[in-house]
């Protein structure tokens, strides 16, 4: 038990300076130190609302929390040798390697795609996703801010992973990190690269602009990375938009 309060306080710590630093040092750079200038050149920009700022950071708290929790007894229980984690290359060698950080992402992204849409029932929204959603145009701090039941999925999620598929803790980390930088720059409020979005690769991943439609209208672009999910079945209105 000392053990998981130890993990658990050190990740709350870790993961709140990581949000800090990441979604605040993106939004200084952005929004402060060039004074909204990336975001004024789209038609559809709006300035961010301090308000919803707050609530998004009170949110990304709980979040931390969440995360913390999930991954204390991740560690804890790998410690138990009952988790498919492992530290050696050569146990598997480095195709396996890549191949396991490509799964996973899909994995991850399907997942995620099925959760979300669930998250937008109208019964359900007001509970499980509402908060995340406050920020019709979202900043970096949205990233994080994600509501109680959907964080929760999320952990679980990766805990699942790791009772199920081998993986080095490298490509723990290297999932984590891409969750967090995808999420600061897919909420960033507009897109870095305008010309992205249209180009045959952009097309299917998700990009600023394409997630910032949904956050106006929540009955389309579910998706987490890919865009696989919203064009098979139907939810993909990025066409129409642009």
């Amino acid at each position: 038990m000392k053990l998981w309060f130890f993990y658990f306080f050190a990740l709350f710590g870790i993961t709140l300076i990581r949000y800090f630093l990441i979604a605040g040092g993106t939004y200084w750079f952005f929004y402060s130190f060039f004074g909204g200038f990336f975001g004024k050149q789209h038609l559809d920009f709006k300035s961010p609302n301090r308000d919803l700022i707050k609530k998004d950071i009170q949110l990304s708290i709980i979040s931390t929390v969440v995360f913390a929790v999930c991954a204390a007894f991740l560690l804890s229980i790998y410690h138990l040798g009952i988790t498919r984690l492992y530290y050696s290359i050569g146990d598997y060698g480095v195709f396996y390697l890549v191949l396991s950080f490509g799964v996973v992402i899909f994995l991850q992204d399907t997942c995620f795609y099925f959760f979300h849409r669930v998250f937008h029932h109208p019964r359900l929204f007001r509970w499980l996703h509402s908060g995340h959603h406050r920020s019709s145009y979202p900043t970096p701090w949205t990233s994080f801010a994600l509501d109680f039941p959907e964080t929760l999925i999320q952990g679980l999620f990766l805990i699942a992973v790791v009772f199920i598929i081998p993986l080095h803790f490298v490509i723990l980390a290297l999932l984590l990190t891409t969750m967090t930088i995808w999420a600061v720059v897919n909420h960033l409020g507009f897109e870095l690269f305008p010309a992205f979005p249209n180009h045959w690769l952009g097309k299917w991943l998700i990009s600023a602009t394409y997630h910032s439609i949904h956050h106006r209208n929540y009955r389309v672009h579910y998706g987490l990375y890919f865009t696989f999910w919203d064009r098979l079945l139907g939810t993909n209105d990025f066409n129409n938009k642009h």
